[in-house]
């Protein structure tokens, strides 16, 4: 037997050893007993289904899991008929845990009403498909309130209320169109407000016309501006615009009016019955 010849007899007799080794450890494995550890945990209930904001909550739309006991969720119910007959205030998915901050008090009901927080109104106001954004004013959405009014010879438009929550869209108070990005065309608009700031919209809709603004939810500054006349704004068309940076941004903005004139001077005469103001010429 030459040399070659031996090295492959090794190589093969390596080759039987290491697979039958292998096999006797792989069935050693297979016959070890399963430990099972026991980890202790508590009934919690979960959704059953994914429930919409404002849901009656029914028994079939509730279920009991088993939950680790180190880390109970906060607010947790332990028995179903705890949560039975009582309304949603925010979505909820499939096996989330339900809690005390999403539920509504049992005498609240369902629906709208319920979403409602304490010491805040919930106002409806009319609007076009223009007024209401293109249909983009949602559930969800954040908007200010644009009022004109006009006054006597002079127009005016100012922000009345600034970052008012829209509560329903319609008969709408979900968001599912919202994550979507789909518009809902609607004429009436719910919104949530301060009875402050009720008033002002309500007082805004009766003697004049009012627009809906939409803004940015992360956007909490209140607006804060001196309305527009149209005066000043036909004034200020004939002037040339203003580059100003604004956050690191050049923009163009119309030039500020010029001051009005002085008034005139003004005498007072009488003669016999007669009254007249005559203006003085300077």
């Amino acid at each position: 037997m030459n040399r070659s010849t031996r090295a492959v007899v090794v190589l093969v007799i390596a080759l039987i050893v290491a697979g039958a080794a292998t096999y006797v450890v792989y069935r050693g494995v297979q016959q070890m007993p399963v430990r099972e550890v026991e980890i202790p945990s508590q009934p919690v209930v979960v959704a059953a289904k994914g429930l919409p904001v404002g849901a009656l909550i029914a028994a079939g739309d509730v279920k009991l899991v088993d939950w680790p006991s180190k880390s109970l969720v906060a607010g947790g119910f332990a028995k179903a008929e705890d949560v039975v007959g009582r309304g949603l205030l925010t979505d909820v998915t499939e096996n989330e845990p339900l809690t005390e901050s999403r539920l509504a008090s049992r005498e609240s009901g369902a629906g709208l009403t319920p979403t409602i927080p304490l010491g805040m109104r919930a106002l409806s106001v009319k609007v076009n498909e223009v007024v209401g954004v293109a249909g983009f004013v949602v559930p969800g959405t954040r908007v200010d309130i644009l009022a004109t009014v006009s006054q006597r010879d002079d127009t005016t438009t100012r922000t009345v209320v600034s970052n008012l929550q829209v509560l329903a869209s319609g008969t709408r108070y979900d968001q599912k169109e919202l994550k979507d990005g789909k518009p809902i065309p609607t004429t009436v608009v719910t919104l949530l407000a301060t009875p402050e700031d009720a008033e002002r919209v309500a007082l805004a809709s009766a003697d004049g016309k009012i627009v809906l603004v939409l803004r940015n939810p992360l956007d909490k500054a209140p607006t804060t501006t001196t309305g527009v006349r149209m005066s000043s704004l036909m004034a200020s068309a004939s002037q040339p615009p203003i580059e100003k940076t604004v956050q690191g941004r050049r923009v163009v903005v119309a030039a500020p009016p010029p001051p009005p004139p002085p008034p005139p001077y003004t005498v007072e005469t009488i003669r016999g019955a007669k009254r007249a103001i005559e203006e003085v010429k300077k």
